[in-house]
């Protein structure tokens, strides 16, 4: 979690005042059972034994174990006063992002353990996989811990983050809702559709799915076309959307060298499987980036989720949230494999939409995001059939 810009109910106190305080208290107990969880769940897959063979997946647990250990010691510190606040908090946070990390990389690389849950009838979890969810837990509430967020703050940013998720599930819905409600009488006209015909309808769902869901959002809040931030480009903001487009792609080349020197894989997009096997689909995509995927994603995703996120978060904090909220929701394009290779392509997602989020921030201004967005996937579809 992150600090607010002043909205909060509760002023920021010094973390050395709130160390006796029962409400800080409550958050650090939390952080505390989180981290002793996290440890548990990521030790598991050395008790039960690594196959053999499997040296680098054995490092990658026990150093996701140490990771979670260190979190687990910087909240145990910081619950009996042992460390101060703007000490335990980075640990904290820190050690939870390598646990993180780690644990991602191990499932990448096939290493999962698994937890037999005490309900009968249910199969047991990978660890691993509840070990990255902890983690960021951990992290959250290291962030927590660092700000002096009080409970009720805490739980009320976690809201927040489920609503964004609730709000990217929508939009997933709303285009599934569109796609049959315009498929009856494009079927009933048209007949059969060709691939591209298919490819155009579903470009057009996506456009209403996403515009209700973000005129919806818009309504349930009050809020008029005012909060809307469209204005003709400056010569500032195409510098922005230039420079965003260079490091969206610096960004991919340095994701794509990270995977390829530790061994891992990702899965490919949905439509980069199409565009390899028909690259006719082409005169339907490019377009639709610029025109369709990329100001209606912004649009929801920046201009809507982001910046309602700006009352409860700090600015950048908002930038964070709506990232996890944005990966999260494009698992579905990318579940072609396993959970490794899915978990790889969404931190990718994730990182590249950070950089979105930080030029929508600087530039206020809706069609810079939405232009480097478009730009962005239309040169790595024309990619994939050029080479």
């Amino acid at each position: 979690m992150t600090e607010t810009t002043g909205t909060g109910d509760d002023p920021a106190a010094d973390p050395e005042t709130t160390v006796g305080s029962s409400d800080a208290g409550v958050v650090q107990l939390l952080g505390l059972v989180v981290a002793t969880l996290t440890l548990v769940t990521a030790a598991v897959p050395l008790g039960q034994g690594m196959e053999p063979g499997a040296d680098i997946d054995a490092l990658a647990v026990v150093a996701t174990t140490l990771a979670a250990l260190f979190a687990t010691v910087a909240f145990l510190g910081r619950r009996f006063a042992l460390l101060r606040g703007r000490t335990s908090g980075p640990l904290a946070a820190g050690s939870g992002l390598v646990t993180l990390l780690l644990s991602g990389y191990a499932i990448n690389r096939g290493a999962t353990g698994a937890v037999d849950l005490p309900v009968p009838g249910l199969e047991p979890i990978p660890s691993m996989a509840a070990t990255f969810v902890l983690g960021a837990a951990v992290v959250g509430l290291g962030v927590a811990d660092a700000a002096s967020l009080s409970a009720h703050e805490v739980k009320r940013r976690t809201l927040r983050l489920v609503e964004a998720i609730a709000v990217g599930v929508l939009g997933l819905l709303a285009i599934a809702i569109a796609m049959n409600l315009l498929a009856v009488p494009a079927f009933a006209l048209l007949g059969d559709l060709s691939e591209l015909q298919l490819q155009l309808l579903s470009y057009l769902a996506f456009a209403v799915g996403l515009g209700s869901v973000a005129a919806g959002y818009l309504a349930w809040y009050d809020r008029d076309r005012s909060f809307l931030d469209l204005a003709v480009p400056t010569l500032r903001d195409a510098g922005w959307t230039i420079a965003g487009l260079i490091v969206l792609f610096v960004v991919l080349l340095a994701g794509s060298w990270v995977m390829s020197a530790t061994g891992m894989e990702a899965a490919d997009h949905g439509t980069i499987l199409a565009v390899e096997e028909n690259p006719e689909l082409l005169w339907v995509i490019l377009p639709a980036m610029f025109l369709v995927v990329g100001p209606f994603e912004e649009l929801l995703y920046r201009n809507v989720v982001q910046k309602s996120l700006y009352e409860t978060f700090s600015r950048y904090g908002a930038v964070v949230v709506t990232s996890v909220a944005f990966a999260l929701v494009h698992a579905q394009a990318y579940a072609t494999a396993g959970a490794g290779l899915l978990l790889a392509s969404l931190a990718m997602v994730f990182g590249l939409s950070l950089v979105l989020g930080t030029i929508y921030e600087r530039t206020e201004n809706l069609l810079v995001p939405a232009i480097a967005h478009g730009a962005f996937n239309a040169v790595q579809f024309t990619m994939v059939v050029l080479w």
